[in-house]
């Protein structure tokens, strides 16, 4: 199966990187969750925790089926003018397949994890947070992952660190690891890639480091600017 990770500038934050060349505006959230509905079988979309953010996603995730689950971050970044820091996020998840339950792993639709620091660009998930969301997207080592907004490449190492939980160390690497193996997670190019997309206090943390990449496309961010 197809499964998709969407971890875009959040709603309201793309003016903080209008400085950069490839700067394109907002993203079309609606044209981004249209195109997850239509092109892949499960999929994964990061989100801010603003009322901006719930007023815009509500009414498109809602027909899709998708859940709202949380990444709760045990270390977060503050800013002095915001007195309660945001120090979790809404992960939304269109599972591809119905979770199975088993003794491997306790399912829960939350999870509690530092964010990431040092990574040449702020806003990279860590590599629990992309596991936890490869289980619960119900994804299994032989489905395709494209990574939406590649940034640095965290999101598809995570997926081939967490392929490999699947395989014991002595042996041969299965077809979908193999390095002559097609490319998992290839940007797709009529998605912006992504960029950092954490709310502004985040600004504070210039020396963290993110996975997401440049803001590219401009297909999907004509709004909103």
């Amino acid at each position: 199966m197809k499964i998709a990770y969407a971890g875009p500038p959040y709603i309201g934050c793309a003016h903080l990187y209008r400085d950069r060349p490839d700067y394109a505006g907002e993203v079309d959230h609606a044209a981004l969750i249209a195109r997850l509905q239509r092109d892949y079988d499960g999929w994964i979309l990061h989100a801010a925790a603003t009322p901006r953010s719930f007023a815009v996603l509500a009414p498109l995730v809602e027909p899709t089926g998708a859940r709202w689950m949380a990444w709760v971050k045990g270390f977060a970044a503050f800013k002095r003018s915001v007195p309660v820091a945001y120090a979790w996020e809404p992960v939304i998840v269109k599972a591809a397949r119905k979770p199975v339950v088993s003794k491997r792993l306790v399912l829960r639709d939350w999870i509690q994890e530092s964010i990431t620091l040092r990574r040449g660009l702020t806003g990279a998930k860590p590599e629990a947070v992309c596991h936890w969301t490869f289980e619960m997207v119900a994804a299994r080592p032989e489905d395709t992952l494209d990574d939406l907004f590649p940034g640095t490449g965290a999101v598809t190492g995570a997926w081939h660190s967490w392929q490999r939980k699947f395989t014991l160390p002595n042996d041969p690497l299965p077809a979908f690891l193999s390095p002559t193996a097609p490319a998992v997670g290839d940007p797709v190019q009529e998605v912006r890639r992504e960029h950092p997309s954490e709310k502004s206090q985040h600004r504070i943390l210039r020396s963290s480091a993110g996975r997401r990449g440049p803001l590219g496309h401009a297909a999907l961010g004509k709004h909103a600017r």
